[in-house]
């Protein structure tokens, strides 16, 4: 009788040796998901083989080296609450993390926006007029929503109102998507900015909130050469277990028998392998999968795949003869006048990205789509490029600038356009119906997911193939911990039937935040009562403001001078939220009884049809 061999980091889990022989795990990627699952089939002993196209591990997360000199692709942050991911972080890298401040800002018309907003900051940045307008198209916007969210327009609207949409969201969005904000899909938004709004972007001005808001963490770890540096380890880790990783390999063809696959055809050194398997997990782009089968899919799958589209970017990596330039890990650029999307500051990431510490290096992010202009741009074009914009922003000077360099990032962001949707349901019931497949990462389930949750996916697909759990990876996405919840099939029904009303009631009704519209009624108040006073006792006169003088009746300490202009601000924000927050409540409270009421309706309708049936 075969000897049971434990299964390594799964206490209570046994295999066979003759069943652990008989598998051949064959792992397509070596970015964050791909690596992961091949980390934690080495654990269980399966020695899997991953094939990488690239001559480095790390895909999307991969670091980059000129001259000594670190450079990030996008810039990785390690923030996690997912258990299992932050706890591989430590066995794999544990010491060589660094503790990094968050500081990122908005270039906006010239200046310089404190992200998240900070008051002071926002109110000198846009100007009171400005200001102004912000809240009361928030306002307006809260009031009278769009009542379907299909657009990220739409979503962003609902919550910021459209004068800031146009402001901070609207340049810098089509920048990265290449698209109108009005044909990206609200999917995108919900994913990267959930829990986010201007409630709680203002409320996360002034006190510091319980729950963590992934958009808003003031700390991140980071490794200290960068996201390649833990890729690197993993890859060790892989091999020391007796896994495999194969670089410079390409997978042009993919073969099957049926629902299975059988093996993949790799391209190494101008020369075609075929290397067979049990189990394969990818981590290449959907799209690219599923051309490279053969047989081919049926035709309608084929037509699905091309109307997926990927978003690209290039990095121009500038080096500089400064030893600091601004504070700030990253800048989002948001103007319009320069064509550059996004700076990364590596020696803030960490100062071991540079070698030298009397100079610094500075990342220029380009968003573009593979195959035109900016992509098919010269080198030293687009370095001198980056040069002109660094110098134009005002982060460094041009003749500061010694050297740079340029890497191209391909397939970096899965555009969810207009079409992607039916596309992707249809491609995810193909791959679904294959036996001993796992498409795992952004690429291999066309979502854009942070580096976590795609590790995520490697990790549970490795333990759908080897151990058999049956673990959804398209549930898990950048804004949701995954998890299983199990209800019985009656109360699955009545939840189901109170989602299905709560949403309709949503759609109609959507809720009117009273700490939001508080906010905003309390601003206008204020503000109002600020510049009618002041107004007043610029005009001047015999007698200044007596009717606006008899406030003071009701607010003590109030009068129209420029010291009570200010008690007036006061007063008018106090008076403004409370009647603001009383309306939310009253408005929130009525449409509550009406949904309870339905609620019951349907309830007492689905007893009675039960009642009918026996």
């Amino acid at each position: 009788m075969p000897q049971p061999v434990k299964k390594g980091g799964k206490e209570g889990h046994f295999m066979p040796q003759r069943e652990t022989a008989e598998k051949q795990f064959v792992i397509i990627g070596a970015g964050p998901a791909g690596l992961t699952a091949a980390y934690e089939l080495a654990k269980l002993d399966l020695h899997p083989l991953v094939v990488e196209e690239y001559d480095k591990v790390g895909g999307l997360a991969r670091t980059e080296n000129y001259k000594g000199f670190h450079f990030d692709m996008g810039g990785h942050r390690f923030f996690s609450k997912v258990d299992d991911v932050n706890k591989m972080w430590r066995e794999v890298l544990n010491g060589n993390f660094l503790r990094r401040p968050r500081l990122s800002r908005i270039f906006y018309n010239c200046k310089f926006f404190s992200y998240p907003l900070k008051p002071l900051n926002a109110l000198v940045g846009l100007g009171f007029l400005e200001s102004t307008w912000i809240l009361l198209s928030y306002l307006k916007w809260q009031i009278f929503p769009y009542r379907q969210e299909d657009s990220f327009e739409q979503w962003v609207t609902n919550r910021f109102g459209k004068r800031l949409f146009q402001t901070f969201f609207k340049t810098y969005t089509e920048k990265v998507w290449g698209i109108p904000c009005s044909e990206l899909k609200a999917e995108w938004a919900a994913q990267r900015i959930k829990d986010l709004s201007l409630k709680t972007a203002l409320i996360s001005m002034f006190v510091k909130s319980k729950k963590t808001i992934k958009t808003l963490i003031e700390e991140f770890d980071y490794p200290r050469l960068g996201p390649g540096m833990m890729w690197k380890a993993v890859q060790e880790e892989i091999e020391r277990r007796n896994g495999r990783v194969q670089l410079n390999s390409d997978v042009v063809q993919i073969n099957r028998t049926e629902q299975r696959i059988d093996s993949i055809v790799i391209s190494e050194n101008g020369e075609q392998k075929t290397i067979p398997g049990t189990h394969f997990i990818s981590s290449m782009p959907l799209t690219d999968f599923v051309k490279r089968l053969r047989p081919e899919p049926p035709s309608e799958i084929l037509q699905a795949a091309e109307r997926l589209k990927y978003r690209d970017f290039l990095t121009v990596c500038l080096i500089v003869d400064k030893p600091d330039l601004f504070p700030d890990n990253w800048i989002y650029v948001h103007d319009p006048a320069v064509r550059v999307g996004r700076i990364q500051n590596f020696k803030n990431w960490s100062p071991d990205m540079v070698p030298d510490s009397s100079k610094s290096s500075l990342g220029m992010e380009y968003f573009c789509t593979e195959g035109d202009e900016l992509w098919n741009m010269l080198d030293a074009d687009l370095v001198e490029l980056g040069k002109h914009e660094a110098q134009r922003i005002g982060l460094a000077s041009y003749c500061d600038i010694e050297d740079g360099c340029v890497f191209r990032v391909p397939k970096s962001y899965p555009v969810y356009d207009s079409d992607y949707r039916d596309s992707l349901v249809r491609l995810k019931e193909f791959v679904s119906g294959l036996e001993n497949f796992q498409t795992v990462g952004r690429n291999g389930l066309h979502r854009y997911n942070n580096q976590d949750h795609a590790m995520l996916t490697g990790m549970l697909a490795a333990r759908n193939l080897a151990l058999g759990e049956r673990n959804d990876l398209w549930s898990v996405n950048a804004d949701q911990e995954y998890h299983e919840e199990i209800r019985a099939e009656a109360d699955l029904l009545l939840h189901n039937i109170g989602e299905s009303i709560e949403g309709a009631l949503a759609r109609v009704f959507l809720k009117l935040d009273r700490v939001a519209f508080g906010l905003s009624l309390g601003t206008i108040g204020g503000l109002a009562l600020f510049l009618a006073t002041l107004i007043l006792v610029l005009k001047g006169g015999d007698v200044v403001g007596p009717r606006l003088e008899l406030l003071s009746q009701y607010f003590p300490g109030y009068s129209v001078t420029a010291a009570g202009s200010v008690v007036g601000l006061f007063y008018g924000f106090i008076t403004g939220f409370t009647g603001g927050w009383g309306f939310a409540f009253l408005r929130n409270a009525v449409v509550f009884l009406y949904a309870a009421i339905m609620h019951r309706r349907a309830e007492l309708d689905l007893l009675r049809k039960l009642v009918e049936y026996f």
